[in-house]
């Protein structure tokens, strides 16, 4: 079955980085598109970062542009989130999503048809 398993959140202070994995298994990885979602105390989820199957094209929430970037290794069926300069507003806790698709970064949460468990991260001012 498709598993998503999430690591790297923790406590950091502002200013600081994180990087965030998603090991996926039980389908073939490389030809999905993935993304980041993150979702805050009393806030709706939002699509933090988005790449495609190659990973030759990334779409980035405007408030984490030039601070975020996401990647993957197809060989090793993960994506990654590095989180640099993090801010308070930052702190959520942060899944990692499978595209339902193969051919576009979605940006709705319900073109996902798999999740992680996700992974606090928390930034403190």
């Amino acid at each position: 079955q498709v598993q998503l398993v999430e690591s790297g959140g923790g406590l950091v202070q502002a200013g600081g980085s994180l990087r965030l994995a998603c090991a996926a298994s039980g389908f073939t990885f490389s030809v999905y598109p993935m993304a980041w979602f993150r979702q805050a105390p009393g806030k709706e989820r939002e699509f933090v970062s988005g790449i495609t199957s190659s990973g030759d094209s990334t779409s980035y929430l405007d408030s984490v542009k030039g601070r975020f970037t996401i990647s993957r290794d197809n060989a090793k069926n993960t994506v990654y989130l590095q989180m640099n300069s993090l801010k308070p507003e930052d702190t959520a806790v942060y899944y990692c999503a499978k595209s339902g698709g193969r051919y576009s970064i979605s940006r709705g949460e319900f073109l996902y048809d798999y999740w992680g468990q996700g992974t606090q991260v928390t930034v403190s001012s």
